[in-house]
């Protein structure tokens, strides 16, 4: 009886320590502009945003590229403390960026960690002309 009973307990501590961990879900990045629709020139401020998901670590003090898709590009990239067990991490990143002439841009938000891409978002921006703006010979 004492066999069987340690037996049982064996088994149950194996299969209890086979079984799979819940893996942690990925946060979603979602990308706002305010305003989305200007005349130019226009300062829009743009707002990158991880909603959702786990505190995962690959998302933890990353590098933040914004591709304007006016020719220009930004990067910001973390100084952080190591992450410890139970802390939690900055979830919103903000940007300005100044648009001078009319059009419509694509901004593209990457994080990256160790150079590897693991989240990328985009806005559109609409710009028409303001006064004195000659970028654009479509009338609005």
């Amino acid at each position: 009886m004492r066999t069987t009973v340690l037996t049982a307990l064996v088994v149950a501590v194996i299969a209890t320590a086979a079984a799979p961990a819940e893996k942690a879900r990925k946060p979603r990045l979602d990308l706002r502009a305010a305003p989305r629709m200007a005349f130019s020139p226009v300062n829009v401020l743009l707002t990158a945003e991880l909603t959702g998901g786990d505190d995962v670590d690959q998302y933890y003090c990353p590098e933040i590229e914004w591709n304007w898709d006016d020719g220009g590009k930004s990067v910001h990239e973390s100084d952080c403390p190591p992450l410890e067990a139970g802390g939690t991490f900055e979830r919103r990143f903000t940007a300005q960026h100044a648009f001078r002439q009319a059009g419509t841009y694509n901004v593209k938000v990457t994080m990256r960690k160790a150079n590897r891409p693991v989240a990328v978002a985009t806005a559109t921006v609409t710009v028409r002309p303001g006064a004195g703006d000659m970028s654009s010979t479509e009338p609005y």
